[in-house]
């Protein structure tokens, strides 16, 4: 055996010794889980397991001690897949999304709860937020907005009516790949696609496939599915989607925009407790009068709250009046927070506070 085989033996020799090293720590941690289940029943038959401030603070002090050369992007998703599967072990929990499998609503859902939980597709954003409020799951992710083609107003407008509230956030990178059975892209007659993938990829396909009729579906998914039978339609979906109806990956990373973000909520019916990096989300409506908008959100700069996000939409059934969908920088619970948020809710006409959750780090 020459010297190199012998190295290359000793390193194998000992990641074997760490990967044994490593199951054992598992399996106290899962034994130290189940303890937590045992003591939170006998307490309270309706104890809350999920906790998502506490998940945010584990996996933040996680990623600052990381020393290892592993991207501090995968530090999060080991221990989100750890922290998951150690929560399936203390309560069975339902998330629902936005279907079909293989969308990025259900990346988002991964990305946010790991692999522990049981998923539930649902085919629209209103079914979503009827399940949550049923009871039949514990959360739901839904699209709220796109950095490219803005709010998704239909989840903002669900709102409304709504007593759910926002539990967290989730920022996906958008990377959309054209797939199809023909890899001749002038033989393609049809694009298939959710219209905001079509709108994201808008310039591409003006110049690589200009005679290509573009067919907005209910999902990206399902443009994969419909691919999936006929080679002279293509579809713009994830790799994930392509992987799951068998659609080949004829071109990757088509999306106009580099930086393609979608931002997605998670929603629940329970507050979040304060995390130590939080946003927080309201709902209101400025009082019929001159300066109104000007007049409610000096309380917020006067105390140096960051406002980070502003949408504007109509009332429906109101003539030109309308209502705001504000994120500030904060907590609702945090001092300076409770002062501020009082003195705006004597200045609006209908405020409604949506939820506060820990920020997404990524």
């Amino acid at each position: 055996m020459s010297s190199d085989e012998e190295k290359l033996n000793a390193v194998r020799i000992g990641i074997n010794q760490v990967d044994q090293d490593i199951l054992a720590l598992l399996a106290k941690r899962a034994g130290l889980a189940e303890e937590v289940a045992v003591i939170k029943t006998a307490a309270d038959p309706n104890a809350v397991f999920y906790r998502p401030e506490r998940e945010a603070q584990i996996i933040r002090r996680q990623v600052e001690r990381n020393n290892t050369p592993l991207p501090d992007a995968a530090i999060r998703a080991i221990f989100k897949e750890i922290i998951s599967s150690c929560l399936a072990l203390e309560e069975t929990m339902v998330v629902a999304y936005l279907g079909p499998a293989g969308t990025f609503t259900e990346q988002a859902t991964l990305k946010q709860f790991g692999h522990g939980p049981e998923t539930v597709a649902l085919a629209s954003i209103p079914d979503i937020f009827s399940e949550v409020e049923a009871g039949r799951a514990r959360y739901g992710v839904v699209p709220v907005e796109n950095s490219t083609e803005g709010a998704v107003t239909h989840t903002l407008d669900l709102f409304r009516d709504s007593g759910l509230v926002i539990c967290g956030e989730v920022l996906l990178p958008i990377h959309h790949c054209l797939l199809s059975q023909n890899d001749q892209l002038g033989n393609i007659k049809k694009v298939m696609a959710h219209q905001q993938a079509l709108a994201q990829c808008r310039r591409w396909l003006d110049v690589n496939m200009p005679e290509a009729e573009r067919v907005a579906v209910s999902s990206n998914a399902e443009g994969a599915r419909l691919a999936a039978g006929d080679s002279a339609v293509a579809a713009i979906a994830s790799d994930a989607a392509a992987e799951l109806y068998g659609v080949p990956v004829q071109m990757a990373h088509i999306e106009d925009e580099s930086s393609n973000t979608t931002r997605f909520l998670v929603i629940g019916t329970r507050p979040v407790a304060p995390s130590g990096k939080d946003k927080t989300t309201l709902l209101v409506s400025a009082r019929n009068q001159p300066g109104a908008l000007h007049k409610f959100l000096s309380p917020l700069a006067d105390r140096g709250i960051d406002m980070m996000r502003i949408e504007s939409r109509p009332v429906p059934g109101a003539g030109w009046q309308y209502c705001f969908f504000i994120d500030l920088d904060g907590h609702c619970d945090d001092p300076h927070m409770v002062e501020g948020l009082a003195a705006l809710k004597s200045e609006v006409g209908m405020y409604k506070l949506l939820g506060s959750y820990p920020r997404a780090d990524d």
